[in-house]
């Protein structure tokens, strides 16, 4: 993690470089935490899982879903280049995409040091997910456009 002492307008400027070189995934399909008792892993769905989270009343597993799921998720994922200062990524683009949409976002990070370091899974609700990601990809297209 990095330490960033800038202006709010030198982080924009950092933040949006960081949104127009990062690899946007679109994952398929739905996703939901489905909670397991705190007593057991549910290692049984470490094939189909993004995530595991647990606290001291059970497991939470983030993973695929069929339609009419409680709270059904569309998910995205960012991985950025290495040696890139993304701190505050998170916070910025949750803030922009709820001030411009409306929609909150749960983000799960995971670390992949092949790929350049830390990961972000997010999530938003499935009935604006389309949105959400079209927006995002709005924001890139006009990041990467500024860049150059």
């Amino acid at each position: 993690m990095n330490v960033s002492v800038e202006s709010p307008e030198q982080a924009t400027r950092r933040l949006r470089r960081v949104l127009a070189t990062a690899q946007l995934q679109v994952l398929p399909g739905l996703y939901a935490f489905i909670e397991y008792p705190a007593t057991a892993l549910p290692t049984h769905e470490a094939t189909e899982a993004l995530a595991f989270v647990h606290d001291d009343g059970g497991w939470s597993v983030l993973r695929p879903v069929q339609a009419g799921a409680a709270e059904p998720l569309a998910i995205f994922s960012f991985h950025f280049p290495p040696g890139l200062d993304n701190s505050g990524f998170v916070g910025w683009l949750a803030w922009h995409l709820k001030t411009t949409l409306g929609s909150g976002v749960l983000v799960v990070c995971g670390q992949n040091t092949s790929r350049g370091g830390i990961f972000d899974y997010w999530g938003v609700p499935a009935s604006v997910g389309p949105t959400v990601v079209a927006e995002v990809r709005r924001l890139q297209a006009e990041a990467a456009a500024s860049a150059a």
